[in-house]
């Protein structure tokens, strides 16, 4: 008896139902690829975040809960502070101890308190500075990148070379010198000026992305400009964006403390670690008498410091995962 004799109408049919699978996954399209990614799209957010945290570095895990601690001092400052943000006490440079733990600066304002009202004031203003010039900057930069040669891609690309040929902390120092040291002006100034930088990067990850099969594909199809954006742009260069972000806010970070140090940035009565630096910088002569003293005007300065090196710690791990790099 032959083998083909041998198979039963059960088998016939376990044949051809295997054989009608691959079918379908021949005109499917099926991939390895695509089946790990919808495996991946199965796992919670919990997941995901719980297996990348177990692989991160001890150098990442530190800048993230740097970063924790800051936002928490950020959001709940009100009640974690000891005194009020302004209140003046009758204890001009009072010194360690006691009710105040890191004494006073020369009106008597607990400096404790104003370090901690600090992380709310300058890391929220320069995040939302980081926002503003990302959304100015990331958009014309994409909106450069499709209309590659046009006169829309010349016109902003020299605008932004004019603007980038004038160093940025001198033009901030004259531009808000004539428009006012307030809040918005700051946020506005900073934002479009490190706008340009954003510029550059965007468009020079878009027009590798723009020039690819399934972009043009979305054309002939009729996609809308927006929906291209959406859906083929910009996940293909958020990695990079998300890095330059994370780079790009301890630049405006350190600029806005810079601003502040020279009296122009964030105004009194609110409290800012740039301008705290320039307030207590008087106590360093005082070293020889009472070196805590000497050491106030390290605290903010050291604040600017640990949050600068924590998100670059952050962001060394991001481009390392992203960058499919396993050395």
């Amino acid at each position: 008896m032959s083998r083909d004799d041998e198979l039963t109408p059960s088998a016939d049919a376990e044949i051809a139902s295997q054989h009608h699978d691959d079918l379908d996954l021949a005109e499917t399209g099926y991939s390895a690829t695509a089946e790990v990614g919808q495996i991946r799209a199965r796992r919670t957010f919990t997941e995901n975040v719980w297996r990348g945290l177990k692989s991160a570095p001890p150098t990442a895990l530190f800048g993230l809960t740097v970063i924790a601690i800051y936002i928490l001092l950020a959001v709940f400052s009100p009640l974690l502070a000891p005194h009020g943000e302004a209140e003046i006490f009758d204890l001009s440079y009072a010194p360690w101890g006691g009710e105040f733990l890191l004494g006073t600066d020369q009106l008597g304002r607990d400096i404790l308190s104003r370090l901690i009202y600090g992380a709310r004031n300058t890391v929220g203003i320069a995040f939302i500075t980081t926002m503003l010039a990302f959304f100015i900057g990331g958009g014309l930069g994409i909106a450069a990148a499709i209309r590659n040669g046009g006169w829309i891609d010349n016109l902003l690309s020299r605008s932004v070379d004019v603007l980038m040929a004038i160093p940025s902390l001198i033009f901030a120092l004259i531009l808000l010198s004539m428009f006012g040291a307030n809040t918005i002006n700051l946020i506005l100034i900073i934002a479009v000026l490190d706008s340009t930088r954003v510029f550059r990067i965007a468009r020079a990850t878009s027009l590798n992305v723009v020039v690819m099969d399934y972009v043009e594909a979305a054309r002939l199809r009729g996609e809308k400009l927006g929906w291209i954006l959406r859906r083929e742009i910009l996940p293909n260069i958020m990695p990079p964006l998300v890095a330059e972000f994370g780079l790009r806010f301890c630049f405006v970070f350190l600029t806005i403390a810079s601003l502040s140090f020279l009296g122009v940035g964030i105004q009194p009565p609110t409290a800012d670690w740039g301008s705290m630096v320039r307030e207590t910088a008087g106590l360093i002569q005082f070293a020889e008498y009472d070196i805590t003293a000497a050491m106030t005007p390290m605290l903010p300065a050291a604040a600017i410091a640990l949050l600068t090196v924590a998100v670059n710690f952050v962001v060394d791990w991001f481009l390392h995962k992203t960058s499919g790099l396993k050395d």
